[in-house]
């Protein structure tokens, strides 16, 4: 390892904890904005910028430092009630904060965003700082007699700094706090321990000294200060000016305190007892040994890749050995079918585990929405408030980097196209302030986002006409979700004029194909006048599922345990047959439509009549039901997910591939893709559902007969 590369590790993680401090405070004021202006509101968002500010001067980012100063010195003066809060002083903070994730980011790309980057920004939190100064007759004598320079320019003050048991788990720690100190003067330090516990009771995450420092300084009191600013939470602190040189008797410096506790030649001077100076120096020496727990650790995502796929190939090889044993007389051998019971059980356990390291919230993506609407909405002078449900929901990293981008082409689009103007809203009798719906949840073993707003919905004949034009289609004779679908299309937009916003027609076609290539699909939903809503279902990993092998023909196949409902082998007077080829089943009053999926992959012996086969009812992304006609069950197993397309390629009805214990390949089956190729054997679906429709009111009709 070089010299380097300790550096850039710390760097990494310095810049990795911005983001998380960066997203907590867009919450934070979110929370802010909406009325929510507690004390711990503001001083999460104060101790996010004030450690931003610490790590970047630490790697001499001067920029962010510079910028971070005066942010936080708005934040303390309102956490303090010296400025009142409202809606421009929230404006300001929301300007600020983008500000400094500029600057983050430009730090971490090594880029130069000039000295007059973010001026507006700074002169705005200048103008309230300056607007909101404290009156001089509110000050104490003490604080006015703190501020008078002293005659010789050298000033000693005596501050008493006790630190909270708990300092040290909040990342802390006093030593630097004190050498911190010693660069702004000559610094005498005593160590008090008059509050050591006895050794069976130290706690060694648990601070308990206390200091008594004398600092001759040419600095004012507001520079002693600003050396425990970060601590101020934790600790009981008094900074007096004080007259005299004298010096406490016993006074060392910091280094020779330690050294004095370590050793115990003086642990007990600031004790007369003398019967307690030879326990107090054993118990601090044995308190140093004493380990400190970890509750985190950061891992290099690579590491954790090269875990998962060994998990992977674990699974993989346990199948093997179970299907192997299937085939082995196990009655003379109980014990062998007993430890691979114990194997499987501990594979799995083993794969959970491993799984949830990968997963983390979509909070950090959602989190970058915020920023993006508010400038959106400025740019194009709309009012829209953004509402975010769900954001606790978890999905595996690799799926949470991949749809950033997807996501922000959507919301984009629900801004420019999708929500109208103020002052049309409110001829339409709506509120002038647009919404724009951003939630996540896991269904289906899936996890589901879905985009919505209530603006005017796509305008179907200006989609039309522009396809028209383009040549995109030859008819017109196109049902409402083949118009919708339109907008997929490369290089469709409905846009009059290109824009810095839209207006090229290269986003939605991106977002489907980046869905498409995560294993997901995506839909649209649009009623004219009252919105929009997009629909995007993904896997919840692409490493390991719970899945369900079929039969089909000669041929194995894999559904998701996830999806499945239940299975069935339906009587023939469940089945009706609507029209041409299509057929449902009647299950508890609810009529299905079957899929003959031998028939859509193009197995020729696959059993296609539903009462000789088994009907697999599957739960779809639209939360609509589907039945899978299969031959046989074969069994579930644990499998791990291939990716086909890299590996070989595209296949209709087909999301994945894995690899069984007999070292066969076995495809895993895409529920949507299959519902999308039988809609499209039967010619669409608006007559299907209205035949199902028509069937069930004739029922109903025929029982209250």
């Amino acid at each position: 390892m070089t010299a380097e590369e300790p550096f850039a590790q710390l760097i990494s993680v310095f810049f990795n904890e911005c983001e998380e401090l960066m997203s907590g405070m867009e919450q934070y004021l979110s929370d802010l904005q909406s009325g929510n202006s507690d004390d711990e509101t503001l001083n999460a968002i104060f101790r996010a910028v004030h450690s931003i500010k610490a790590g970047a001067g630490a790697f001499q980012f001067n920029n962010l430092v510079d910028f971070s100063h005066i942010f936080e010195a708005l934040l303390d003066k309102l956490r303090n009630g010296e400025i009142s809060i409202n809606e421009n002083v929230t404006k300001t903070l929301f300007s600020a904060s983008d500000v400094l994730s500029d600057l983050i980011e430009a730090a971490q790309n090594n880029e130069d965003l000039g000295e007059d980057f973010g001026a507006q920004a700074k002169s705005e939190l200048e103008k309230l700082l300056n607007q909101e100064q404290v009156n001089a007759t509110e000050k104490t004598e003490e604080v006015e007699e703190l501020e008078k320079p002293d005659a010789g320019g050298i000033k000693e003050y005596a501050i008493s700094f006790s630190p909270n048991p708990e300092v040290f788990r909040n990342a802390n720690e006093p030593i630097l706090l004190i050498r911190e100190l010693k660069t702004l003067g000559d610094v005498e330090v005593n160590i008090d321990l008059s509050n050591l516990p006895n050794l069976h009771s130290i706690e060694p995450e648990d601070s308990y000294l206390s200091w008594d420092i004398k600092i001759s300084s040419e600095e004012g009191i507001d520079e002693i200060r600003e050396v425990f600013e970060f601590v101020e939470d934790d600790c009981k602190l008094d900074i007096s000016l004080v007259e005299g040189n004298e010096s406490k008797p016993g006074a060392t410096s910091i280094e020779e305190s330690l050294v004095e506790i370590i050793q115990g030649s003086k642990v007990g001077e600031k004790d007369q007892k003398g019967s307690k100076k030879a326990g107090v120096a054993n118990q601090v020496q044995s308190a140093t040994k004493a380990p400190i727990k970890a509750t985190s650790i950061r891992v290099d995502l690579e590491r954790i890749d090269k875990l998962v796929n060994m998990v992977g190939e674990l699974v993989i090889t346990q199948a093997m050995l179970t299907q192997d044993l299937e085939e082995v007389d196990t009655s003379k051998n109980m014990r062998l079918v007993s430890g691979m019971e114990e194997l499987a059980s501990h594979s799995r356990e083993l794969q959970e585990n491993v799984m949830a390291i990968r997963m983390q919230p979509v909070k950090s993506v959602f989190s970058r929405m915020p920023r993006l609407v508010r400038d959106l909405s400025g740019q194009l002078k709309k009012k829209v408030k953004l509402v975010m449900i769900g954001e606790a929901t978890e999905v595996d990293k690799t799926v949470i980097e991949e749809i950033a981008d997807p996501l922000t082409h959507m919301i984009r689009n629900s801004l420019d196209h999708g929500l109208e103007m103020p002052d049309v809203r409110e001829k339409n009798g709506k509120d002038p302030e647009g919404i724009i719906c951003l939630s996540a949840e896991h269904r289906g073993g899936r996890i589901v986002i879905e985009i919505s707003d209530d603006g005017a919905g796509i305008n179907r004949e200006v989609v039309l006409k522009k396809a028209l034009e383009k040549n995109i289609i030859e008819s017109d004779d196109l049902s409402d979700e083949e118009i919708d679908n339109l907008i997929f299309h490369p290089g469709f937009s409905t846009a009059e004029q290109v824009t810095n916003v839209s207006g090229r027609g290269v986003g939605m076609d991106v977002v489907r194909k980046n869905i498409i290539n995560l294993g997901g699909r995506i839909s649209v939903q649009s009623e004219t006048g009252k919105g929009s809503k997009f629909t995007l279902s993904l896997p919840l990993t692409l490493a390991v599922l719970d899945g369900m092998i079929i039969g089909i023909g000669d041929q194995k196949y894999v559904i998701p345990v996830n999806s499945i409902v239940e299975s069935i082998r339906p009587d023939k007077s469940e089945l009706m047959t609507l029209f041409g080829n299509t057929q449902v089943v009647r299950i508890r009053g609810e009529y299905i439509p079957l899929i003959p999926a031998g028939e859509l992959l193009g197995i020729s012996n696959s059993i296609t009549d539903p009462s000789e086969a088994l009907v697999v009812i599957v739960e779809t992304d639209s939360s609509n039901h589907a039945g899978i006609i299969v031959d046989h069950l074969v069994g579930q197993q644990q499998v791990v997910i291939k990716s086909l397309e890299s590996n070989y390629q595209h296949i209709d009805g087909v999301s994945a591939a894995t690899i069984l214990g007999n070292g066969q390949v076995c495809l895993i089956v895409d529920i949507d893709g299959l519902e999308e190729m039988d809609r499209a054997r039967r010619g669409g679906d608006k007559l299907t559902n209205a035949i199902i429709e028509k069937s069930m009111i004739v029922e109903q009709d025929v029982k209250r007969a």
